[in-house]
């Protein structure tokens, strides 16, 4: 799946990429304005509407004796859409195990196992009121949308000079970093 979405953001088949683009930005455009219940509504409307003409019309031509009579959608309906148990068990046990770490991860921030880790947390939340009061949600999720489908495209295209420019940002940071810790008083009682 990971190389199916790397396919989709790097543009390698133009063709889907841009379907799968369009849908999206479609569809978040549209619950930008309706509910997401209309939305979910007005879509599966529009797939019946088209799902039982194709039908209809199948079943036209086989009456008219044109058509072999055979349902357009077959092989859909005879594909196996489910999960093996083995498959089941590797997806739980995933799930098992990301929603464990997630747990113990909040758990150790909430709970201040560590200090300068759960003030991190506390300041990433405090800039995300700041975000939140400029953004709605739906914004955010629009702008990653572009930027998923925008700046993997970019880097590829343009990437020794964006590689060049980074690592002179990198060079500044550690040099600040270096003046910083020279600075602090406890940076100088460690290295000592």
């Amino acid at each position: 799946m990971a190389s199916t979405v790397a396919d989709l953001v790097y543009w390698r088949d133009t063709r889907k990429s841009a379907l799968a683009f369009t849908a999206l930005m479609v569809a978040l455009l549209c619950l930008m304005h309706f509910s997401i219940i209309s939305v979910a509504s007005y879509l599966s409307l529009a797939a019946l509407a088209i799902t039982i003409s194709l039908r209809g019309y199948s079943k036209v031509l086989q009456l008219v004796r044109r058509g072999d009579g055979h349902h357009p959608f077959q092989a859909q309906l005879d594909a196996d859409f489910g999960l093996s148990k083995e498959q089941l068990e590797r997806l739980t046990e995933r799930v098992v195990h990301h929603v464990s770490w997630g747990t113990k991860t909040l758990q150790r921030l909430f709970l201040v196992d560590d200090m300068v880790e759960s003030l991190k947390f506390a300041f990433l939340f405090y800039v995300l009121t700041y975000v939140g009061a400029v953004f709605n949600g739906l914004t955010l999720l629009i702008l990653g949308v572009i930027s998923a489908f925008t700046f993997p495209l970019l880097y590829r295209q343009h990437q020794a000079q964006i590689d060049q420019y980074v690592e002179l940002v990198r060079n500044q940071l550690s040099n600040l970093r270096a003046k910083m810790l020279a600075i602090l008083p406890t940076a100088k009682a460690k290295a000592e």
